[in-house]
């Protein structure tokens, strides 16, 4: 695929993932050359992704979700790929991981702290079965922090229903931190980026996505790659037109990530 600029965009695949094409797109209408690369490439040559100025993790339910979800895609990353990508968050990459991709991110020792600076020990949070039991396939309604460090989500704060609804499908999505403490180290850094208006799945503060400590690295269980067009919502045809102005906010998360990349290239070069 080609692009006008030169900033470029690696989708890691593999055997379950179900929502890289959304991923691939999305990149692609926000103007960065998008690559689609299976895991096991990578595995095999993790220098690959010094190619590479974005990283993402898709969705979907990578090799069954069998011994739970993103855990084996969580456990190939930590053992094969953790340098590498420990290599380019220090070089600026950012990196974002939609449902079973953020499930990964964490599994994997990618968020929510200064894990990637350390050999990842065990999670201080988790994604967990959502409180109703079951799985959710709904467009809940989310909110956005304006003081969040999140490359992904800036501009995006002040957005009202319906317009600020995210596609949601997942069964274990409810976030779990391991103690207060950590809730409360994640708020104190701005690191809660994205937040549901409603109890929707159990999760703590009702957090739907978080950052790193940089804003670079971001996970969140609704699907942005989903949103990329206004007649992607489930009811556009009753948006009213100023509603629909501009881009729609799922790729705006897109466009804010490559709009970062050629920003630090800018700072770089003067």
């Amino acid at each position: 695929m080609t692009s006008s600029t030169d900033i470029r965009a690696v989708v890691l695949r593999t055997a379950g993932t179900n929502c890289d094409g959304e991923m691939v797109r999305a990149f692609t209408l926000a103007e960065a050359q998008t690559d689609l690369v299976h895991l096991d490439r990578v595995i095999a040559e993790p220098a690959l992704l010094e190619r590479y100025d974005l990283i993402a993790f898709p969705g979907g339910f990578s090799y069954g979700d069998d011994v739970g979800a993103g855990r084996v895609f969580a456990v190939k990353v930590r053992e094969h790929l953790f340098p590498a990508l420990r290599a380019a968050h220090e070089r600026g990459v950012p990196m974002i991981g939609v449902c079973n991709g953020f499930q990964v991110l964490v599994q994997a020792g990618l968020l929510p702290g200064n894990e990637i600076h350390a050999e990842p020990d065990r999670p201080t949070v988790a994604l967990a079965m959502n409180s109703v039991g079951r799985l959710i396939d709904d467009w809940p309604g989310v909110e956005y922090d304006a003081d969040s460090a999140c490359i992904w989500t800036q501009g995006l704060a002040g957005l009202e229903e319906p317009v600020n609804l995210l596609p949601l499908a997942s069964g274990e999505g409810r976030f779990v931190p391991a103690s207060d403490d950590v809730m409360r180290t994640l708020e104190a850094n701005r690191q809660i980026a994205v937040r549901y208006t409603s109890d929707i799945n159990g999760s703590a503060g009702r957090v739907a996505g978080i950052c790193d400590p940089t804003g670079r690295i971001f996970g969140l269980m609704p699907h942005p790659d989903r949103y990329l067009e206004w007649t992607h919502h489930p009811y556009w045809t009753r948006l009213e037109r100023e509603q629909m102005r501009g881009d729609p906010p799922g790729l705006r998360y897109f466009i804010n990530a490559v709009q970062a990349v050629s920003a630090g290239r800018a700072a770089l070069a003067s």
